[in-house]
């Protein structure tokens, strides 16, 4: 009897068997291919909004300059470029309310009303956590403080503090106060102590709060310089200047008088247009 032999089906499967694995093979190298652009596109996006926080940061600290050389310069504007495409720069008009005080003898005494320097706008650079994550509740200040009054002549007016909330890191930047004495001068043989307050008002040329994107020029120009003039007696030899800038706390300097007696307190604002 002759004998079946199965060596051409053995061969039609070890065929199948190759395409199929040849298949096999191709399929999963393009899902780790399309895994591994998909991933190497997320660090590289990541990677891209670090840095624009990191260039934002820069922006920001290049317009506070640009802002504090041009605030008691009526007429004069400076302008700063940014680029943004992963967060967006916010203007926020009539933000704050400035309320400045001053102690004489024990009370305090209103060194501004309503509209003068009445309200005040601010900046904000916004950017999802995605991207830049500092941890909850962080805050840090790239320049200043927290305090809303300064009395040093080098200490910036502006304050930028970086804070995590839900979801967000943000970059707020607006300005403080600066208190100081300034000079003794006899008027009708009287010393008369003469205390400046120096007050950065911004003014943004929006009527709500807007957002922007992309390439912008950010520019600051003073508007007005005006100034106030409030005049008191004071027996103590310390007398104190307080500020209160929007729903923040408090914060109040000592000012050593050279004599008791006539005290001169100029509040000076420079008003100083923030727009795109």
């Amino acid at each position: 009897m002759r004998r079946l032999t199965s060596i051409p089906f053995v061969r039609n499967n070890q065929a199948l068997s190759y395409t199929i694995s040849a298949v096999l093979i191709t399929g999963t190298t393009i899902v780790l291919v399309l895994v591994a652009f998909f991933f190497a596109y997320q660090v590289l996006d990541r990677q891209r909004g670090v840095s624009e926080f990191d260039v934002a940061k820069k922006s920001i600290v290049a317009f506070n300059d640009a802002l504090e050389n041009v605030a008691w310069k009526p007429g004069a504007s400076r302008s700063t470029r940014f680029t943004i495409q992963y967060g967006y720069l916010q203007l926020v008009p009539n933000a704050h309310t400035i309320n400045i005080n001053a102690s004489i003898d024990g009370q305090w005494q209103p060194l501004s009303n309503d509209t003068f320097p009445g309200l005040t706008g601010l900046m904000k650079y916004w950017l999802s956590t995605n991207y830049v994550s500092f941890g909850p509740s962080y805050e840090s200040y790239i320049f200043g403080n927290s305090s809303s009054v300064i009395s040093g002549k080098a200490d910036s007016y502006g304050r930028a503090v970086i804070k995590q909330q839900t979801s967000w890191v943000s970059i707020t930047l607006d300005y403080r106060v600066r208190a100081m004495r300034t000079s003794v001068i006899k008027v009708s043989n009287v010393d008369t102590n003469y205390v400046d307050i120096w007050v950065i008002k911004l003014k943004m040329l929006v009527s709500n709060a807007s957002s922007y994107i992309n390439d912008f020029d950010l520019q600051a120009k003073c508007l007005s310089v005006k100034t106030a003039s409030h005049r008191f007696n004071v027996s103590n030899q310390t007398t104190f200047v307080s500020v209160k800038i929007g729903n923040t706390p408090t914060y109040q300097v000592p000012i050593t008088l050279v004599v008791p007696g006539e005290v001169v307190f100029n509040v000076v604002v420079g008003e100083v247009q923030v727009n795109v």
